[in-house]
């Protein structure tokens, strides 16, 4: 995993089921590319498309996600749904970030016993719904949409277009205009990591996810954030009915806070959540802030 890389276009890469690889030097957004291909029959089902830089890329609620080239991973992903209800699509983005943090805790836990990490920073965790942190640095944001793929026979199948952004080789520097916490890969092990290595990994246990996932829904990813999860007990904010962006975050239109305490996930992969005046409610989606 630490091992030099070789050249961005020479990545041996593969989607689900032996489905293509489309790697481009620089993009504008993998989503947008994948929403389009897809809405057009272009490409099949399981199909990867890979960014080494993005000049437009977005997060949830059309956040700015910096993509410096050369150093971090930008990807998208068509997962078919076959075997999964459309009511359940949503839970697919808490399994995957749940699957991809147990990557990143190994990394982290193999570098520390190396010597080589920042013991400082805090442990990997998923901050419900989907964003993947080191202690309270962001460093991986998963954003997923449904969409209706065009078949051969000109019939649309619904599929979740999952774009994926990591801070993989970057520095924590790169994004102290952002604002907010956050951190890399490299930052938390301590050394380079190995970018087209890492995404085989990922895609590989991302395939074998979803399988698991058909066969018995979001239980057992709940039972593993419950385990790896930092944050239940303490104080968090839900920001619900969120049109809210970088720059509008604190006090743009749409925005609406509750303080609280964070209780636990439920089995569904709701958040139930205890607000300051005593009432306890179940939050299906919106922003959690810790």
């Amino acid at each position: 995993m630490y091992t030099p890389e070789r050249k961005f276009t020479d990545w041996q890469l593969t989607g689900f089921g032996n489905a293509p690889a489309l790697l481009f030097e620089a993009l504008e957004s993998t989503h947008s590319l994948m929403k389009a291909k897809a809405a057009t029959g272009e490409i099949a089902s399981g199909t990867l498309i890979v960014a080494d830089t993005q000049t437009a890329g977005r997060g949830r609620h059309e956040r700015t996600w910096d993509s410096p080239a050369g150093r971090n991973l930008y990807f998208n992903i068509l997962i078919p749904l076959e075997g999964i209800s459309l009511s359940s699509a949503p839970q697919i983005t808490q399994m995957a970030a749940l699957t991809f943090a147990e990557i990143f805790k190994s990394l982290q836990d193999d570098s520390n016993s190396q010597g080589l990490g920042n013991m400082t920073i805090g442990k990997v965790t998923v901050k419900w719904p989907n964003d993947i942190l080191c202690g309270k640095h962001k460093f991986c944001g998963i954003l997923a949409e449904v969409v209706y793929a065009k078949c051969a026979d000109g019939t649309p199948r619904p599929a979740v277009s999952m774009g994926v952004g990591i801070n993989v080789n970057s520095d924590p520097a790169d994004y102290a205009h952002l604002g907010r916490a956050v951190t890399t890969l490299k930052s938390i092990c301590g050394q380079n990591i190995n970018r087209e290595k890492l995404l085989q990994m990922l895609v590989a246990n991302l395939e074998r996810a979803i399988g698991q996932f058909r066969a018995f829904g979001i239980s057992p990813w709940v039972a593993a954030w419950r385990k790896m999860d930092q944050f239940i007990g303490t104080r968090g904010t839900i920001v619900v009915n969120n049109r809210c962006t970088d720059q509008n975050r604190d006090s743009g239109a749409g925005v609406q806070k509750k303080t609280g305490c964070i209780i636990d996930m439920n089995d569904d992969g709701s958040l139930r959540f205890q607000c300051d005046d005593g009432t306890v409610e179940t939050v299906y989606s919106a922003d959690l802030e810790i």
